[in-house]
């Protein structure tokens, strides 16, 4: 049998058809930047050094939780809600043992974030949970203890002890070098290790996880723990630039990271992406963001386009 058969029959539409995709995926993609770009360019301010500093902190913060959420989205489990929770505690858990010192204070944020998600990703995984579900009843969990034992205030930071985290690498601001380094230490993750191809498989295919003598709960469980550790990541930086931890540090942060995962072309399904793409698509959506608040849209209409660009990607992955 000749490879033009192999394509004939029912495969070759399915092939065909995956290729239409693709190229008007590509197509749409590159027609949106370059709207996106021109739009910028052409927006009063959008060029000044306050604006892109601005513009370099936001991503940074948005950024690490999208990493995050990328390895929740590859798995094959959607998306997690409570990563913005996840991060508001972790702001007070950073702010609450600064006394420790610096180090010790880092060292608690990721701590807590990792096992805060990755119980998360085990109820997910082994009891084969619904992820939309368990991750929505951990944001009310999160938020409804952490208010408890708070009572609704912020912790502030009284001393200079994480200033250094507000300077910049070089001529880089430190929050942006932060989001660059994670995203080049979550590629290696992916493509160079064991875990890494094991989380995309139970993406994938999870029955071939099982036939190779490996359980998909446990990749499950490590790729919440990783969303964990870098949306805690993202917890110590907004700590540091706010001077306090406060459980509105979080609001609205994973809708945000969801449209930065699938902007930059994570599928949906999960199994096929890339976090050098989230952090494209991470700057894509900060340079939107931006945008419309120095166009003067209000918070309603910046909503809007963001649900309007994450529905276009999905209809785009569409099978």
């Amino acid at each position: 049998m000749n490879s033009d058969t192999d394509l004939s029959g029912p495969l070759r539409p399915s092939f065909e058809s995956m290729k239409a995709r693709i190229t008007l995926g590509n197509a749409v993609t590159l027609f949106a930047v370059l709207v996106l770009a021109a739009l910028a360019l052409a927006t009063p301010g959008f060029l000044s050094m306050p604006a892109i500093r601005s513009l370099v902190t936001t991503v940074s913060f948005t950024g690490c939780v999208a990493i995050g959420m990328t390895f929740i989205t590859l798995s094959g489990n959607l998306m997690s809600f409570s990563l913005g929770a996840s991060l508001s505690a972790a702001t007070l858990v950073f702010v609450a043992t600064l006394g420790a010192g610096i180090w010790p204070a880092i060292l608690a944020a990721l701590l807590f974030c990792a096992a805060l998600n990755a119980l998360q990703g085990w109820i997910v995984g082994y009891f084969r949970a619904n992820p939309i579900i368990v991750t929505m009843a951990s944001f009310a969990i999160i938020t409804g203890v952490a208010t408890s034992l708070t009572g609704g205030r912020g912790l502030y930071i009284l001393t200079n002890v994480a200033a250094g985290l507000k300077g910049n690498l070089g001529p880089v601001p430190g929050p942006f070098a932060a989001f660059a380094i994670c995203a080049l230490i979550a590629q290696l993750i992916l493509s160079r290790t064991a875990l890494g191809r094991r989380i995309v498989l139970t993406g994938t295919n999870p029955r071939a996880m099982l036939a190779m003598g490996a359980e998909p709960w446990k990749a499950v469980v490590w790729a919440y723990a990783l969303a964990g550790l870098f949306t805690g990541v993202a917890a110590v930086l907004m700590a540091a630039r706010y001077g306090s931890g406060d459980l509105q540090h979080g609001i609205g942060m994973e809708y945000s990271a969801i449209a930065a995962v699938l902007v930059g072309g994570t599928a949906i399904e999960g199994g096929r992406g890339s976090f050098l793409r989230t952090f494209l698509g991470a700057l894509f959506i900060a340079v939107l963001q931006s945008v419309l608040v120095l166009r003067g849209f209000s918070t309603e209409w910046q909503r809007f386009g963001m649900g309007a660009v994450v529905l276009l990607v999905i209809l785009l992955q569409r099978k």
